[in-house]
């Protein structure tokens, strides 16, 4: 049960080239690259996006709910 050894290795690549073709395996070594390129552009875009959103948009109010008719404010009915 140890690790395979080269002639393990070889003969599985034999077998997945027989398989899929030496094109088709091309073209699915070139669209996961190109996936992988577009999520670490998105993610360097997407950093970007988010540090200029924060630096320009003021904090959101904690609790400013307009829907909220029912709502009590404690303070200003014990002070009338």
């Amino acid at each position: 049960m140890g690790s395979f050894s080269i002639w393990h290795w070889l003969i599985v690549l034999l077998v997945v080239v027989l398989i899929f073709g030496t094109k088709k395996l091309k073209n699915i070594g070139s669209d996961l690259g190109g996936a992988v390129k577009g999520f670490k552009d998105g993610m360097k875009s997407g950093s970007e996006g988010a540090a200029e959103a924060d630096a320009g948009a003021p904090a959101p109010q904690v609790g400013a709910n307009k829907n909220a008719a029912n709502t009590v404010d404690v303070e200003a009915r014990t002070k009338s």
